[in-house]
């Protein structure tokens, strides 16, 4: 045995008062994570190595809400990549043993660097060492840098490791470039960033079911983000209960029906379930093209098995594609 204590399942901590004894000297990293990017779970997977290699165990550090929510409300909306339950599930499918969550306040926003680090880094956790960003700050006016860290690491006695950026080709990755990846319509660039597809999930809701009338049944979704897409059609794959399903998704106000409420909704290719008030999780494959107005809905039929023809390839060369 190499002395590691062994946490089968990432312990999800609720706030300070529920760190246990085991996790006291372990390995951190501290950040927002929306998003959980490949920079994201390169950095985790430092994190394991390190902790590993030590014998000790690995803790994500992260707040909620996200910061900029509570310090800039006039800001709305501020567009989550991912939801608390996304974060928590993507972190922990990357091995890390604890996640510690804390409530973020405008009152702990004025917490200085120097308490932070003193009274939770050190004496609630106690930690061995810390990773973080090359980018990331913390405390009261962002006192807390990668500069600051080392000196107060040399006089408390913990290490300190920055992490330089991730990049795809050129491209420095960030929850940034995530969000204006996401609200240009460029999946594929998502899907680079991400390391996935983007995803929304939400409720099946009841529409004007005039997808039905045109022989293209929609499933009407109530999204669980406000991270959309433009307007349009996108190639998408939709979980519902453990399947995979392929399908085509409009985001828009049906301008062809002269419209004017904005809606999410799914065809599902060759599926005729009644799923009203399940839940569906879509998975943005690829943008089709923009939303359009047709002169009549024959056009629009017409063009809707073209949009079906353009996604049934793309969908079939992503889900063949190695992960």
């Amino acid at each position: 045995m190499d002395g590691t204590p062994v946490i089968d399942l990432m312990k999800v901590l609720h706030g300070l008062d529920e760190i246990t004894p085991e996790y006291r000297e372990s390995i951190i990293t501290i950040g927002n994570f929306d998003g959980v990017h490949l920079g994201h779970q390169a950095l985790f997977r430092q994190l394991l190595r390190e902790a590993r290699s030590a014998g000790r165990l690995s803790v994500v550090l992260t707040f909620e809400p996200h910061p900029k929510m509570v310090l800039h409300p006039e800001r709305r909306p501020f567009y989550l990549i991912t939801t608390l339950e996304e974060k928590i599930r993507l972190i922990g499918a990357c091995g890390v043993d604890g996640l510690l969550i804390l409530p973020f306040s405008l009152e702990f926003a004025q917490t200085p660097a120097k308490q932070f680090v003193q009274g939770i880094l050190w004496d609630q956790l106690h930690i061995s060492k810390i990773l973080i960003g090359h980018d990331y700050s913390f405390g009261r006016s962002k006192e807390g840098n990668n500069t600051y860290l080392t000196d107060m690491g040399r006089r408390l006695g913990f290490a300190v490791e920055t992490i330089g950026p991730v990049k795809v080709g050129d491209m420095i990755i960030s929850s940034t470039r995530v969000r204006h990846a996401i609200l240009a319509g460029d999946m594929k660039t998502t899907r680079m960033i991400l390391g996935r597809p983007y995803n929304l999930s939400g409720l099946v809701m009841p529409g004007n079911r005039r997808g039905l009338g045109l022989g293209f049944p929609t499933a009407n979704i109530r999204p669980d983000k406000a991270l959309l897409p433009p307007r349009g059609v996108y190639a998408v794959l939709t979980e519902l209960d453990g399947r995979i399903l392929p399908g085509v998704l409009n985001i828009g106000i049906n301008p062809t029906f002269a419209g004017d409420t904005f809606s999410v909704e799914v065809h599902i290719l060759d599926f005729r379930e009644n799923i009203y008030g399940r839940n569906l999780n879509l998975l943005f494959i690829e943008r089709i093209r923009d939303e359009m107005k047709f002169d009549s809905p024959q056009q629009l039929v017409e063009h809707i098995k073209l949009d079906i023809e353009r996604s049934v390839p793309i969908l079939n060369a992503y889900l063949q594609s190695p992960r």
